[in-house]
C-alpha cells in the first residue's frame, strides 16, 4: 500500500529532524534521494573538506548495524543494505576506510532457534536468495566484512587497555541507576585486522590508544512490531548491540530491561548511532505480530526514513507507517504500536524513558511533534511527468 505523508517544519525548538523517501524499493535511487534530501536540508552524509560537519569521513570505520535474527521480511533488507555500502565506498574524496556489516542475533531464539545468521536462504529481498554475506562479498574490492557478533556473546572479556586482546563482550560491573540496565559492548578483530572496542573506538596496539572518533555506526533496523515491546525501531534494534546472554547469567537480562529504558542507556553509554535508518519497504504492522516476520505477514509501503535522533525517528515512524498501515488492513489491538500510548511497559511507555537515559547523556532527543521537522522526497520525475 502507499503511505501519505505530510512534510512539516517544528513548531518550536530544539528540534530533531526526519528525512523520508517514499516509494523506493531498495533496488532504486531511494539511497541516493535519501542523501540528497538530507544535504538540502543541512545534514551531510559525507564528510568532506567542504562540507567538514558531514557524518562519513573518507577514512571512517562504519558499523552498518543490521536485524539478522529472522528471516524473510524480519530482516533488514538486502536490496537497500546493498545501496547503503555502495555509497558509502563512494565517498567523493575517495574511500580509504572500513565497512563491517554487523548484529548480534544473541545465539538464541530467532527463525532457526540458534540466534542471527547472515547466511539466510530466505531474505528480505527481491532476490530472496540475497542474503548479507551475499551482499557483503559482491564488494570484494573494498574493505568491507560482516561480523555476527552471535559468535562472541557469552564470550566475557575486558577492555583492551586491560591488555586483553581477545575477541568478546565488556560488560559492566554495576548497572544503570535508573533502568537497572547493565550495559554490555562487544570488542572485536575485523576481517581486515581492525581493533574495535563498540565503546572506546579503534585500538591501535602499537601506541595502545583509542581513536574514538572514526568507528560510526549506521543503525538501520526493519520496521515491524513486536509481541511484548510494541515496536521494534532504532532503539530497540540496539538489543542487537548487547550481550543478552552474559547479563542474564549476571541477574540484570537486557531483554528485560527495555521496559525500564535500558537500550536507551545502551545508546548513551556505549557509541551513540551516527544516523539511523529505518528500513520500511517491508513491514509488519500486526500488533503482537512480530519480530519474526513471514513473507506473508509482510506490507510493501516503500519507504525509508532517516535521522539522527533515534527516539523522534521512531516515534514519527509508527505513528505515521505502522499506525497508518495498521488502520488500513483494520488490525485490532494498534494501541499495542501506538508512540501516545504511555500505559506501563508499552511501546510510548519505555520510549519515553529510554529518552530520558538519551538526555541525560547530553543527546538532543525530542518526542513531541511540535519539536520535528519532517522532509518528505517523492520519487523524481522524467521529462514525460512519469516516474523514472
Amino acid at each position: 500500500m502507499q503511505c501519505i505523508f505530510k512534510a512539516q517544519r517544528a513548531e518550536s525548538k530544539p528540534a530533531s529532524d526526519i528525512f523520508v523517501v517514499n516509494e523506493t524499493t531498495g533496488m532504486d535511487d531511494g539511497v541516493t534521494r535519501l542523501i540528497d534530501l538530507m544535504g538540502s536540508n543541512r545534514l551531510y552524509f559525507y564528510r568532506t573538506r567542504m562540507y567538514p560537519s558531514g557524518i562519513i569521513a573518507r577514512d571512517d570505520v562504519v558499523i552498518i548495524k543490521v536485524n539478522s535474527q529472522w528471516d524473510e521480511r524480519g530482516g533488514t533488507n538486502t536490496d537497500l543494505l546493498r545501496l547503503l555500502i555502495a555509497a558509502i565506498v563512494k565517498h567523493p574524496e575517495g574511500f580509504t576506510g572500513e565497512v563491517i556489516v554487523a548484529d548480534n542475533g544473541q545465539a538464541q531464539y530467532g527463525s532457526t532457534g540458534r540466534g542471527g545468521s547472515f547466511d539466510y536462504t530466505s531474505n528480505n529481498a527481491e532476490d530472496i536468495t540475497q542474503s548479507v554475506n551475499k551482499v557483503v562479498n559482491a564488494f570484494g574490492g573494498h574493505r568491507v566484512s560482516s561480523y555476527l557478533w552471535d559468535g562472541i556473546t557469552i564470550t566475557r572479556v575486558k577492555e583492551y587497555s586491560a591488555g586483553d586482546d581477545k575477541d568478546g563482550y565488556v560488560v559492566a560491573e554495576t548497572p544503570s541507576q535508573h533502568t537497572g540496565a547493565l550495559v554490555s559492548y562487544p570488542k572485536f578483530r575485523t576481517k581486515f585486522g581492525t581493533f574495535i572496542s563498540f565503546k572506546h573506538g579503534l585500538w591501535d596496539p602499537k601506541s595502545r590508544t583509542y581513536d574514538t572518533n572514526r568507528p560510526k555506526v549506521i543503525n538501520m533496523p526493519v520496521l515491524k512490531s513486536h509481541f511484548i515491546y510494541g515496536v521494534t525501531a532504532s532503539v530497540k534494534h540496539y538489543q542487537g548491540v548487547v550481550s543478552d546472554k552474559l547479563t542474564a547469567q549476571l541477574g540484570a537480562r537486557a531483554h528485560v530491561t527495555v521496559a525500564a529504558g535500558g537500550l536507551g542507556t545502551e545508546m548513551a553509554e556505549t557509541r551513540f548511532p551516527a544516523l539511523n535508518i529505518i528500513d520500511a519497504i517491508w513491514v509488519n504492522a500486526r500488533p503482537q505480530g512480530g519480530p519474526g516476520t513471514k513473507y506473508d505477514a509482510a506490507e510493501r509501503v516503500n519507504v525509508i526514513a532517516a535521522g539522527i535522533d533515534p527516539v523522534a525517528l521512531d516515534y514519527w515512524a509508527a505513528k505515521n507507517v505502522l499506525m497508518q498501515v495498521a488502520r488500513a488492513k483494520s488490525y485490532e489491538n494498534i494501541a499495542h504500536i501506538d508512540p501516545d500510548n504511555v500505559s506501563p511497559r508499552s511501546f510510548g511507555h519505555w520510549l519515553r524513558l529510554s529518552m530520558d537515559e538519551i538526555k541525560r547523556a547530553g543527546f538532543a532527543t525530542e518526542i513531541d511533534e511540535q519539536r520535528m521537522s519532517v522532509f518528505v522526497s517523492e520519487p523524481r520525475k522524467s521529462r514525460t511527468g512519469k516516474a523514472p
